[in-house]
């Protein structure tokens, strides 16, 4: 066999700029509660697209704020819909792009089986010390759960007991590592295979926290960005749909 040489070595190395070179990059913001769906559905657009797809998580009022401050985010999928709307009136977001991606569900979980009953009852009994939830101002699950609390009138029973994370992925981590022995945290975070995946929880009836419609906009740095307009487009095909009602979202 012929040694391959210099001559075949740089028309392979062109080869290799001409297959990455049509390949961009996308860097989302994500709402914390939407991070496991939002890994697998980048994964499978990397794969289906070429480009590649750079993920941030946390708050969605922090990453408003971040936004406004000229973070270089192309996509945002917030956890609200008011935040979305707020950057496209503002100009931060391209006009006519925003559209919900999910709408999300409110549970009351523990990490200890049997914790947190059926009916939710243990917020009547009282038996526990601390009560995680995501900071309301911040997190739009943080103000539902607020929302609850006060509708079962037990604010004034339960507000000396409330912690608050950042965001809705610090609230579950406090009640994960048992630093609070309950919370209110997003269903996603604690779904999968159509069941809880461990602890106990509460599944919070709608009647007591108005709809969390969770949108995605295209922001002002990604408007030139196909891989940003592709990602937008891939969230709403049924094969992204799939992976949503698998978290228990409504798509």
């Amino acid at each position: 066999m012929r040694p391959l040489g210099p001559r075949w070595l740089s028309g392979f190395l062109v080869c290799i700029a001409c297959s990455t070179a049509f390949a961009d990059e996308v860097q989302v913001a994500v709402a914390a509660n939407f991070t496991a769906p939002m890994r697998l559905i980048a994964a499978a657009f990397e794969k289906d697209s070429g480009h590649k797809v750079a993920l941030t998580f946390g708050a969605t009022g922090k990453f408003y704020a971040q936004i406004t401050n000229g973070a270089p985010f192309d996509v945002f999928l917030a956890a609200d819909e008011q935040t979305p709307a707020r950057l496209e009136k503002e100009g931060a977001a391209v006009h006519g792009s925003r559209f919900t991606y999910a709408t999300g569900k409110l549970v009351l979980w523990s990490a200890q089986p049997g914790a947190v009953d059926a009916q939710g009852a243990v917020l009547k009994t009282g038996d526990f010390k601390k009560i995680a939830i995501a900071a309301p101002k911040l997190a739009p699950y943080g103000a539902a759960a607020l929302e609850s609390i006060t509708k079962l009138g037990l604010l004034s029973r339960l507000e000396h007991r409330i912690v608050v994370g950042e965001s809705i992925g610090q609230a579950f981590s406090f009640i994960a590592s048992g630093n609070a022995e309950l919370g209110f945290i997003a269903l996603s975070q604690v779904y999968e295979n159509s069941q809880i995946k461990s602890g106990s929880a509460w599944l919070v009836p709608r009647s007591l926290y108005g709809p969390i419609r969770q949108d995605a906009v295209l922001l002002g740095k990604g408007a030139g960005n196909k891989a940003a307009i592709m990602l937008l487009a891939f969230l709403k095909t049924e094969n992204a749909k799939v992976v949503i009602r698998s978290f228990g979202y409504a798509p």
